[in-house]
């Protein structure tokens, strides 16, 4: 969805020596108006009750009832399923390309996991076949690099990714780091604690930066299975740019940290519409490669 074409061009396994990341010249996940019979039915019973209110004006318990019932409604419709653009958080930065010492345009979402070395960034694998040069920005706010810029120089995907762009493995993790420069990014940055095998029922909040925006959007929602081995997220403006996005459960509000879960991709690359993402469940595969990665392989 949001990073372009899967190409399955350019299978990234330990060995490479250099990172092959994501073609973005391809067609893009288009913001189309589509129906969604919820949030249909819920703007259709907010319109009757407002027009009701504000037509004849209620008495009594049952007026205020009906007018906060109303609002309660407008508001769910309105504001709860739209992501909110906000300054950002320290671990979850932007994908840019990088040519000639200089920032391109960012493309994809990722984050930086809690790892032994502190050097890893996890995303979705669909970001990273095609273009070389990636940089991780983490924090990216308009414009400005608050933490750094980090170079991509290893990239772990799954086999079953790299040979058949399998969606239920659409996960990569990065290696990143600053040339000349010993200090890990999760000493700079803090981290998001990496958890698998999870229900399929959580409350999660999405962060994402659409492509044309410059900082990120965030939203909060329960995700679902609508199929085997995939979550589903309800919530619109994420659109291209948003892939790789982590899904956080158990967001601590003093750091705003919590543990990733899924990141935006897997069905439709991560979903053909704004209101709709899609992530791969981590179990097992996603396990052994977080495994591979610490091991540095």
């Amino acid at each position: 969805m949001r990073a372009g074409r899967l190409t399955g061009r350019h299978p990234v396994v330990p060995g490479d020596e250099e990172p092959q990341p994501g073609d973005n010249s391809g067609p893009r996940k288009r913001a189309r108006w589509f129906f969604h019979p919820p949030a249909a039915a819920a703007l259709i019973i907010a319109l009757i009750i407002g027009v009701a209110v504000t037509v004849t004006p209620a008495e009594g318990a049952a007026g205020d009832f009906a007018s906060s019932f109303a609002r309660a409604v407008r508001n769910l419709v309105s504001t709860s399923h739209n992501g909110q653009a906000f300054a950002g958080t320290p671990a979850v930065g932007a994908l840019f390309t990088m040519s000639g010492g200089k920032l391109g345009r960012h493309f994809c979402t990722a984050s930086v996991i809690g790892s032994p070395h502190g050097d890893l960034v996890i995303t979705a694998a669909h970001c990273l076949s095609g273009t070389s040069g990636v940089v991780f920005v983490p924090g990216y706010d308009h414009g400005a690099s608050p933490y750094g810029v980090w170079t991509v120089t290893k990239i772990y995907a799954d086999r079953s990714w790299t040979s058949s762009t399998d969606p239920n493995d659409d996960v990569a993790f990065l290696r990143v780091g600053q040339p000349g420069s010993i200090v890990p990014i999760e000493d700079v940055t803090g981290a998001e604690q990496l958890k698998t095998g999870m229900p399929a029922r959580q409350l999660v909040e999405v962060i994402g930066y659409p492509d044309s925006a410059s900082t990120p959007i965030a939203c909060r929602n329960w995700t679902r299975e609508p199929m085997p081995d995939q979550l589903e997220f309800d919530c619109g403006g994420y659109t291209d740019g948003t892939s790789g996005g982590p899904f956080l459960a158990d967001v601590n509000p003093q750091t705003a940290q919590g543990t990733v879960i899924g990141v935006i991709g897997g069905y439709e690359q991560g979903g053909l519409t704004p209101q709709i993402s899609y992530s791969p469940m981590f179990g097992a595969n996603v396990a052994a490669l977080y495994q591979l990665a610490v091991a540095g392989g």
